[in-house]
């Protein structure tokens, strides 16, 4: 479990590619403080399991189902990645709730600069849409961001500068691919409201489905 707070950007060091996955080795600093083999690291949001250890860099396998389902495939050595080390009881919980496992990509489409701010575009598919909300939490590339405005085709964030300097949001071009992760709470409650099974097939929510289970 994650919070959605960049420790620190580190760089691909090696990508070791099999049939389907890979390994990669990830040079480091702060996230290795403390870290053991075996140890979770969230890399561009993707939760990764330490599988070794040097003084300055980690590795980790990325299994075919990750290459699938995120951006890892289109990086390249030396290529720059967000990353954040598993929480702890301790941790201040400054983001939200990051679980590290990618619901799907979006495409950066638009940087609008509005004073100290960068308000970034990005557009997905609408089985991830329905679960963005305005002023609700999204993470893309592991950061936890808040939702500035939502549509049928895209949503947006503002950047702060503190977030623009400690990740690498906006080093990416327009065209590029993020790893996007929903607020986990809008998928257990769509879940446990069985919207799938509604009769529409859109799966949106209706104010004839809330009467129905008694929320209205």
């Amino acid at each position: 479990m994650f919070t959605g707070i960049i420790e620190e950007t580190g760089t691909l060091r090696q990508i070791v590619k099999g049939e389907k996955s890979s390994v990669l080795a990830i040079e480091a600093e702060k996230v290795l403080e403390g870290t053991q083999i075996g140890d979770s690291i969230a890399v561009n949001g993707i939760c990764l399991t330490v599988t070794s250890l040097t003084d300055d860099s980690f590795s980790a396998d990325v299994m075919a189902e990750t290459m699938r389902r995120t951006n890892l495939g289109s990086q390249c050595v030396g290529s720059k990645v967000n990353l954040e080390r598993a929480l702890t009881p301790l941790t201040r919980m400054g983001g939200h709730i990051v679980s590290g496992h990618i619901d799907g990509i979006g495409k950066i489409t638009s940087y609008v600069r509005e004073d100290n701010a960068v308000w970034v575009t990005v557009e997905t598919e609408k089985s991830l849409l329905k679960y963005i909300v305005e002023k609700g939490s999204v993470a893309i590339d592991g950061i936890s961001l808040t939702v500035a405005y939502v549509d049928e085709t895209c949503f947006k964030v503002s950047v702060i500068p503190h977030t623009a300097s400690q990740t690498t949001l906006i080093t990416k071009a327009v065209g590029d691919s993020v790893n996007l992760e929903c607020d986990v709470i809008a998928k257990y409650v769509e879940k446990l409201l069985n919207v799938h099974s509604d009769s529409r097939s859109d799966g949106e929510i209706t104010e004839e489905m809330l009467i129905r289970y008694g929320f209205m």
